[in-house]
C-alpha cells in the first residue's frame, strides 16, 4: 500500500470526511449501515500548488468542503421528504457568518481587552501582542473546553479521534483494519487544531511588526486621530491573516515531515496537547466509518488495493 498520498480529514455528523489530493469521501453511520458519498476534486494548477500560495488556497478549499460535508451528513438524519439542500449562496453566507464570529471573538475582543489592560500597541508592540496572543489562546481553550460538554460535540470529538487513528494507521503502512487502527494515537501532528495554535503563535510575531511597518509606509501616521490609528492598525491585522495562515500551513507541513526535529517538535506539541480535548477515544463503529472513508479516498487516489 503506497503511502505517498497525504490524507487529511474532518469529523462530520455521525461520520468522517477524508480528503486526498484529488478526491473526497464522506462515510456516515446510519441505521446500522455506512453510507458513503464520494466526489472528485478539480486538480489545482501549478501556481496554486506553490509554497505559501497553496496554504491560502487549501484553507479556503477545506472550509468550503468541510461545510458542505457537515451539511450533507446532517441531511442524512433529516426526516424523509424534509431534506433541505443549501444553495451556494447559503453555504457562502454560513462561512461568512462563521468567519465574522471568529474575528469578533478571537481577534477584535482580545485586541480591545489588551488596550483596556493599559498596554499600548505603538509604544510596546511586542508586549502588546504577547498579551493579545495569550488572551486569544485562553479564549480558544475556554471555547473548546465548554463545548466539549455538549453531548453531540463529544460524539463529534470521538469521530475526530477515529479519523486520526485511521490516518495514523495508513501512514504507518499497516492494514486498514479496526484492530490495527485502535492501536494508534487519536492525535495527529497535521490536525487543524495544531494549525490554529500555530496561527496564533505566528500572529504574535507578525502583528508585532505592524506599527513599525505602518509608520514606515506612512510617516504621517502618528499625526492621525486616535480612532483612525486604531482602525488602521486593527484592519492591518485582518489583511495579514492570509499571510499568517500561509506561513502556518508551511510550518505545519514541515513539522509533520520532521517530527523529531527539536524546533518542530516544540512547535507542534501544544497542538497535540489541545487534541487531548478535541479528540475522544472512538468505538469500533466510529473507527469503521473513518476507515471506510479512508479506503474510498485511497481507492480513488489509486493508493489502496
Amino acid at each position: 500500500m503506497p503511502n505517498e498520498h497525504l490524507i487529511g480529514g474532518q469529523a462530520v455528523i455521525e461520520g468522517v470526511m477524508m480528503k486526498g489530493p484529488d478526491s473526497i469521501a464522506i462515510a456516515v453511520n446510519k441505521k446500522g449501515k455506512i453510507i458513503i458519498k464520494k466526489e472528485r476534486l478539480k486538480r489545482k494548477s501549478g501556481f496554486l500548488r506553490l509554497p505559501f500560495i497553496r496554504g491560502i488556497v487549501n484553507l479556503i478549499e477545506i472550509l468550503v468542503i468541510g461545510t458542505k460535508a457537515l451539511i450533507w451528513s446532517g441531511n442524512q438524519f433529516v426526516e424523509e421528504g424534509k431534506e433541505e439542500k443549501l444553495s451556494s449562496w447559503a453555504i457562502a453566507l454560513t462561512l461568512i457568518i462563521a468567519f465574522l464570529f471568529a474575528i469578533g471573538i478571537f481577534v477584535l475582543l482580545p485586541y480591545i481587552l489588551t488596550y483596556l489592560l493599559g498596554v499600548k500597541e505603538q509604544t510596546r508592540p511586542v508586549l502588546f501582542n504577547i498579551t493579545d496572543g495569550m488572551i486569544r489562546i485562553v479564549f480558544l481553550l475556554l471555547y473548546i473546553y465548554f463545548i466539549s460538554f455538549i453531548k453531540d460535540i463529544r460524539v463529534l470529538f470521538q469521530y475526530h479521534g477515529a479519523e486520526h487513528k485511521a490516518v495514523n494507521c495508513h501512514e504507518a503502512k499497516k492494514a486498514l483494519t479496526v484492530g490495527n487502527a485502535k492501536k494508534y494515537s487519536k492525535e495527529h501532528a497535521r490536525c487543524g487544531t495544531s494549525f490554529l495554535l500555530i496561527v496564533f503563535i505566528i500572529g504574535i510575531f507578525v502583528f508585532s511588526l505592524i506599527p513599525l511597518a505602518v509608520t514606515f509606509a506612512y510617516p504621517g501616521f502618528n499625526l492621525l486621530a486616535w480612532p483612525v490609528k486604531r482602525l488602521i492598525l486593527f484592519f492591518s491585522r485582518i489583511a495579514l491573516l492570509p499571510l499568517i495562515a500561509a506561513i502556518s500551513y508551511e510550518l505545519l507541513k514541515i513539522s509533520a515531515k520532521y517530527p523529531k526535529n527539536p524546533f518542530f517538535s516544540i512547535l507542534i506539541k501544544p497542538g497535540i496537547w489541545l487534541q487531548k480535548i478535541t479528540t475522544r477515544e472512538p468505538n469500533k463503529r466510529q473507527i469503521n466509518a473513518a476507515l471506510a472513508a479512508l479506503k474510498t479516498v485511497l481507492t480513488m487516489e489509486k493508493g489502496y488495493k
